[in-house]
């Protein structure tokens, strides 16, 4: 399928320049996990976008492309206890400043998806609603986060087959919430979080 929105290479044009996304902030279970990645100037692909709008085979090809591509790219992840202990938006964003950290080129300029940021050290950064649709370095973090994030559920799945993982991935789907009700919770479930309707009821383990 063709990007039929060309996606833009740059927001600051002739800096080296990281797109920041994360995956997760809204299920129940499991990490934040963010990614940050530097692209050469001049990338283009025809179906890289937002990697809600990708299909799974299509986002681990695009996995491969992006870490061959990318000057430099980097993953970041904070497990539910340090989401518990801050709030998931902290989480998140300490998720992507791990990514920066852990990158091998210092950028010039960070643009990051959505409206909320923490100043990284003392580099410029720019918030962009539905970034990870319009910056090319954007969606490719998003493709970042989300597969190893996958990833990383399908590992714990195996340990926890009753909850789904492999399928919801930590989402609040109705049959997740089913097996929280019936089996309580796992170390790696978010308290923080409403995991039931009916919270008060809930055996936590």
């Amino acid at each position: 399928m063709i990007n039929q929105d060309i996606l833009l290479s740059y927001f600051t044009k002739d800096t080296l320049e990281a797109g920041c996304d994360e995956a997760g902030r809204g299920c129940l279970a499991g990490p934040v996990v963010a990614a940050a990645v530097i692209l050469p100037p001049d990338f283009t692909h025809p179906i890289l976008n937002d990697s809600k709008q990708i299909n799974e085979k299509n986002r681990y090809i695009l996995r491969t492309e992006i870490e061959q591509s990318a000057l430099a790219f980097a993953i970041g992840i904070v497990d539910n206890k340090g989401i518990d202990e801050s709030n998931i938006l902290k989480a998140s964003i300490m998720a992507m400043h791990k990514a920066l950290d852990s990158l091998k080129i210092i950028p010039e300029h960070i643009i990051v998806d959505g409206n909320k940021f923490i100043k990284y050290k003392n580099i410029p950064h720019q918030c962009i609603v539905k970034g990870d649709s319009k910056y090319y370095s954007i969606a490719a973090a998003s493709i970042l986060a989300k597969t190893y994030r996958d990833d990383l559920m399908n590992e714990l799945h195996q340990t926890y087959p009753q909850y789904n993982w492999k399928q919801n991935k930590g989402y609040p789907t109705k049959k997740h919430r089913q097996a929280i009700k019936e089996f309580g919770t796992t170390p790696y479930h978010r308290m923080s979080f409403r995991l039931l309707d009916e919270q008060l009821s809930l055996d936590f383990k």
